[in-house]
């Protein structure tokens, strides 16, 4: 139930003798350990209860057992602290660091185990699987001396002896030798291909590590290590000061003076300096807070291990987790409007109902798709699309928002052709396009198209499908308060076989027999008719 209140999810507990029973039989089961264990599922924004430390701290805070923790940051005298240099070399490869230091740490098997466990649980979750924003090193700082340097040379020119290795190797035979390793092998890519690779030296060459690869042995830590470096380097500067808050707020518990750390003095390129940690400075939520002012305020100091409060609405968030949701009573909120769902979205899903009973099935399609899906293969000029682009499209799929429905229609139906015929789809959903008079500078409208698929074109049922839904719309056919079609011609239409729709005094869209172009750029080989509206101005 505590797990409940504060926001956490126990799923299950289950006895050591049952796990290995159900995994390995009961015969390697036999005495086995009856110790219980809970399996609590920790949201994905708190990052400071991935260890046991810090889950057992932020249950006694909530509790009141317990104060919510000062953390002190203690700066050494001049000269006298721990440096690490940036290099010029790096920005193309691995730009950031960030470094701090643990000092007097007594570290027990137990402690020593979370340690470690906390820093591969970070590099699965804010670090990416890969490590790709973030890779952790952590050294003990008896057997190195500062200032350190963080800088990047050819593979050929860095050579030492990996962790937990017997003989040194070059960053190419490293590399090499990790590339069957089942867990490190997954990081190889991130720097393989690079000309230089990111290596950290201490004042006398002795190598750290080789992020985000592996650490050198020379700097292995171990249960009797009194003064811990600890070091984060990666793409990511935020998420990198997020993973060293963690680490050093966790475990600074365990300090001859318990939550100290001592800071590290970080110097980039340019010749700036950093001193890290930064962040060392709702009391239930290890928020501390205290009224000010007249009462009707409340100052809230954020300690770092709450990356994830970034706005008043987070801390409003746990103050009601704090309260309990259950404690808060229901009340008619005191506005003079009612709830009440936007007329365009009550006329889609009206029209979505009618469209299903009328055998047609719905389809979503992306709302991103390629300039060639958009233009090229319904025999436009890009230009004429108004079609917003997307300034760093991750893949050729994805270069443009869609300005008409019929593409993504089209890809579906390529994508199911073994289906039995006819194949009868429509969507109801928003296009956008260019319009200089708006804020943004694109507009969005509400658009609904059909497509029906067969041996045959069908484009009586297209038709038919029209005058269906402008009867549902209360639109008659007629010239003066009804709707229209006239004969039209389409780039993306048979000649001859198109027309466009006039309602409301204004054309809505068009309808008729695709060109056979057109359906063979999209890999279809039967006849195919299609239908687009646009349906905001009957709202």
């Amino acid at each position: 139930m505590l797990c409940f209140k504060i926001d956490l999810i126990r799923q299950n507990h289950l006895l050591i003798y049952y796990i290995i029973s159900k995994e390995k039989g009961e015969e390697k089961a036999k005495g086995a350990s009856d110790t219980v264990l809970y399996k609590i599922d920790v949201p994905a924004n708190r990052y400071d209860l991935l260890c046991l430390e810090g889950l057992v701290r932020g249950l006694q805070v909530f509790k009141e057992r317990i104060n919510l923790p000062t953390y002190e940051k203690i700066i050494p005298a001049q000269g006298e602290g721990q440096r690490l240099i940036i290099t010029e070399e790096t920005v193309r490869v691995r730009p950031h660091a960030v470094a701090a230091v643990l000092r007097n740490i007594t570290f027990t098997k137990e402690r020593y185990d979370s340690f470690i466990d906390l820093q591969e649980k970070l590099h699965q979750n804010i670090c990416r699987f890969v490590r790709a924003l973030v890779a952790i090193g952590t050294h003990d700082l008896d057997t190195i001396s500062g200032p350190f340097t963080f800088t990047a040379k050819a593979p050929s020119e860095i050579k030492f002896k990996p962790l937990n290795q017997s003989q040194e190797y070059t960053a190419s035979q490293i590399m090499d030798l990790y590339r069957t390793d089942s867990h490190l092998r997954h990081y190889l890519h991130l720097i393989e291909n690079k000309p230089l690779y990111p290596v950290i030296y201490d004042s006398n060459g002795v190598v750290l590590s080789m992020p985000p690869i592996i650490n050198g042995d020379h700097t292995k830590i171990s249960v009797n290590t009194r003064n811990v470096f600890i070091e984060c380097t990666g793409t990511d500067i935020t998420k990198a000061k997020i993973v060293l808050d963690i680490i050093v707020t966790m475990f600074s518990e365990y300090c001859e003076k318990p939550f100290s750390v001592e800071a590290t003095e970080v110097v980039y390129p340019n010749g700036k300096t950093h001193i890290y940690p930064v962040s060392i400075l709702l009391t239930r939520m290890c928020l501390k807070s205290h009224v000010i002012g007249n009462g009707n305020n409340i100052e809230i100091e954020i300690p770092p291990t709450r990356a994830d409060i970034i706005h008043a609405c987070d801390i409003v968030e746990d103050a009601a987790i704090a309260y309990g949701y259950n404690n808060i009573q229901m009340t008619i909120p005191k506005t003079y409007t009612i709830a009440n769902q936007l007329p365009l979205n009550k006329l889609t899903e009206l029209l979505r109902l009618d469209l299903a009973a009328a055998g047609f099935t719905e389809a979503l399609t992306f709302a991103l798709c390629s300039q060639e899906d958009i233009a090229d293969k319904l025999g436009m000029d890009i230009s004429a699309t108004k079609a917003v682009r997307i300034a760093n499209p991750k893949t050729a799929e994805f270069q443009v928002a869609r300005t008409t429905l019929l593409p993504g229609l089209l890809k579906t139906i390529a994508a199911n052709r073994k289906m039995p015929l006819p194949l009868k789809l429509f969507e109801i959903s928003d296009i956008v396009v260019k319009d200089p008079n708006t804020d943004v500078g694109a507009r969005n409208y509400r658009h609904f198209c059909a497509v029906y698929y067969n041996k045959s074109p069908g484009f009586e049922i297209i038709h038919g499908l029209l005058d269906r839904v402008m009867q549902l719309l209360e639109v008659p056919p007629n010239e003066e308060n009804g709707y229209t079609i006239k004969a039209t011609e389409g780039s993306a239409f048979f000649p001859g076989r198109c027309a466009e729709i006039f309602a409301k005094g204004q054309s809505v869209g068009k309808l008729g027999v695709l060109h056979p172009d057109v359906i063979t750029k999209f890999e279809l080989t039967m006849p195919c008719s299609a239908l687009e509206i646009n349906i905001q101005p009957f709202v």
